[in-house]
């Protein structure tokens, strides 16, 4: 019997797919995008395309395993297999026995997006976490800088639709890959293009996008805030702004024209590397071409001053008054406008109960310093699901010497045998999105899907919550909040009082299993955000000037302070500066062990300017090694002109596939970003020399 469901791509993407299984007598067949849906538009990327090859791959984990080699030995002869009772009640009596000894707080939750599911990514987990009174994660590795940048100028994370960008006339991709991995988003770029728009692509490296552009613009890596300032400069001086829409709708504005009066195009051409007749072109054009829309991406807060340089790029759209447009503004994340119930999915009064306070809170950027230095109590216990620390944590080496400890109680949930696994006391199987039911929301539209479970669970597979209900069952928590259901949980998502969530519920959504958010109490128009105003700020405008910020110890405005790991802090030592990039065709390090991906990647290379790579008396092909302070890799040389002169470029890979060991986050520091907690992959110096 053949049947086809709707379900929703989880995966760490903008794009969260309507996708169709086709399922034949228990077996799902066929994976295709959902043509009904309006960003999916009836195709996949070439992730998701071959999505069965990772549900009914032979190296799916299908039963519960115990650790029987010493810890980091690779491979499933490292284990023997053991009954989910006998994984349960293991971890359940760790648990207590540390809780009884060392506190709570000795157990650390780690998860991030291995899933954007509402119910199997952040619900029951977050419960039982919070009732046993475990350290809570602060979970900033992605995006928590950019949002604290994008909120602290506009209020909330809002932005364009997608939809919208096909009436663009100048967009402009800063930081953004859209081809590589918004590829939903393309389609509307090029029907722009079709009708006259302009695509400019300001990116340290050449990406996809920036190949197929009308003008790529080569920045330097970390210097984005200074290019904002520098086209300001332009548009203030030459009155190219909407001084209508600032006097309307922003505050600090004074401010902030003292500010880009210090920063001409001259001096900013010095910083970033492009000259200063083209900073000028590019803030005509972007100030003069209406409507004119920025894709900003994430690429641009993984510096130290990654919040500012989202601060500065906000702010491009507000002094323009390019808000006003359909097809105007900008877009970094929309996740903000859906409001669903996570104070009730997540339950943190538990915490409470169990610990009368809320619980520490350890930066997950920090791992490697949170198990190797001296905390009170300290972390015995680590419970690891919907994420690989060993492969996607800063300062690889410092990690995995803490995971390596013998007195580190630690479990992985997992869909695959990962990097993480390898330290593993207890490995437990994971449900993939075909196998369980979820609820969807995006960061790069307006869409809330419900997705379905197309098979049953391969194996002894368990989903999240399933995990988390049977282990607060041997916990004795006693909570009915830990009886409910997946349904359940999605109806109790679903209690808002929004209006934009009106008419969006539990039978609404198994019936049309997609809904855009109620906008205006129509959800056909196009959604303009910020056109009047209404800027969910404290002080209920653009806030180009912060008080805020500036309480915090920040500057109020924005002003470029160079990363301590860059070309203005190079030494003889450590001359280069390293982009710590994500491949096109992984999700950070998912989907990176399937040889059927692997194929469309070239991993292990080292990508270097031919100036730098005759420096060295290296030529394409050679293999090098990259090293500094933190770590060392021997990667195979690729000289070209992706990247700019005095850097240089490597992909984040599983370590030890393909033959070597290259994992690119032995090089990257454990540093925060100057808001938000965040990481900064892109700011570290390295050194190349042929091996």
């Amino acid at each position: 019997m053949k049947r086809v469901v709707h379900a929703a791509c989880p995966h760490d993407c903008p794009d969260a797919c309507s996708v169709l299984i086709t399922v034949e007598d228990g077996r799902a067949t066929r994976i295709q995008g959902n043509p009904d849906h309006p960003v999916t538009r009836g195709f996949l990327c070439g992730k998701v395309a071959k999505y069965l090859d990772r549900v009914y791959s032979t190296q799916r984990l299908l039963r519960p395993m115990r650790r029987v080699a010493r810890k980091g030995q690779r491979g499933m002869e490292a284990f023997v297999p053991i009954t989910w009772d006998e994984a349960l009640d293991t971890i359940a009596a760790k648990f207590k026995s540390i809780a009884a000894e060392f506190g709570s707080e000795a157990i650390l939750p780690f998860s991030y997006g291995g899933t954007l599911g509402n119910i199997q990514g952040s619900t029951m987990d977050h419960r039982f976490f919070h009732r046993l009174g475990a350290s809570q994660l602060d979970r900033t590795i992605c995006s928590t800088a950019g949002e604290a940048g994008l909120t602290s100028v506009l209020g909330r994370k809002l932005g364009t639709e997608p939809e919208q960008f096909r009436h663009s006339r100048y967009i402009i991709a800063w930081g953004a890959n859209v081809h590589g991995n918004n590829i939903h988003l393309w389609p509307f770029i090029e029907q722009a293009r079709r009708n006259g728009a302009k695509l400019v692509v300001i990116d340290p490296y050449k990406t996809r996008t920036a190949r197929v552009a009308d003008w790529h613009i080569q920045i330097r890596p970390g210097t984005d805030v200074a290019l904002a300032l520098g086209m300001m400069h332009v548009i203030f001086g030459e009155r190219l702004a909407d001084e209508d829409y600032i006097a309307r709708y922003t505050v600090g504005a004074d401010k902030l024209r003292a500010r880009a009066a210090q920063y001409p195009p001259e001096r900013v051409a010095e910083i970033t590397g492009i000259s200063a007749d083209d900073i000028r072109k590019l803030a005509r054009e972007y100030a003069m071409t209406k409507p004119a829309a920025i894709r900003m991406n994430y690429g641009v807060q993984r510096s130290e001053n990654g919040a500012t340089a989202v601060r500065a790029i906000a702010m491009l759209p507000c002094i323009i008054g390019s808000w006003r447009h359909v097809g105007g503004g900008l877009q970094l994340s929309l996740s903000g406008a859906f409001a669903l119930n996570k104070q009730g999915l997540k339950r943190p009064e538990l915490m409470q109960k169990s610990l009368g306070r809320a619980a520490r809170v350890l930066n997950m950027n920090q791992l490697g310093k949170h198990l190797t230095e001296e905390l009170n109590p300290p972390v015995k216990a680590l419970f690891v699901f919907n994420s690989n620390p060993a492969a996607v944590v800063p300062n690889r080496t410092l990690v995995l010497k803490g995971l390596q400890r013998d007195d580190l109680f630690t479990v992985v949930h997992e869909q695959f045998l990962t990097e993480t696994c390898e330290y593993a006391d207890i490995v437990l199987p994971a449900t993939t999105f075909f196998e369980h039911a979820d609820l969807q929301a995006s960061y790069g539209h307006y869409h809330l899907q419900r997705s379905d479970a197309a098979i049953a669970p391969l194996g002894e597979a368990r989903c999240n919550s399933d995990v988390f209900r049977a282990l607060a069952e041997r916990m004795g928590f006693t909570e009915d909040c830990f009886r409910q259901t997946d349904e359940e949980l999605i109806a109790e998502a679903l209690k808002s009082n929004d209006p934009w969530m009106k008419g969006i519920t539990p039978e609404s959504l198994a019936e049309k299993h997609s809904q855009r958010l109620k906008f205006n109490g129509d959800d056909g128009e196009p959604f303009l955000p910020f056109a009047k105003g209404g800027f969910p700020t404290a002080s209920g405008k653009a806030e180009l000037y912060s008080e805020a910020v500036a309480s915090r110890g920040f500057d109020g405005t924005v002003d470029f302070v160079p990363p301590s790991e860059s070309r203005h802090a190079r030494s003889e030592k450590y001359p280069l500066e390293l982009l710590a990039r994500k491949h096109d065709n992984f999700l950070n390090s998912t989907f990176a062990n399937l040889q059927g991906h692997r194929t469309m990647e070239r991993t292990g290379d080292l990508e270097l300017h031919p100036t730098d790579a005759a420096a060295r008396n290296i030529t394409d092909g050679d293999r090098v090694r990259v090293f500094n302070g933190r770590g060392q890799l021997h990667l195979r040389a690729r000289v070209g002109y992706t990247v700019g002169e005095g850097v240089v470029a490597a992909g984040l890979d599983w370590a030890g596939l393909d033959g070597g060991e290259h994992n690119v986050n032995v090089l990257t520091s454990d540093r925060l970003t100057d808001m938000g907690g965040g990481a900064t992959f892109y700011s570290a110096l390295v050194q190349v020399e042929k091996a």
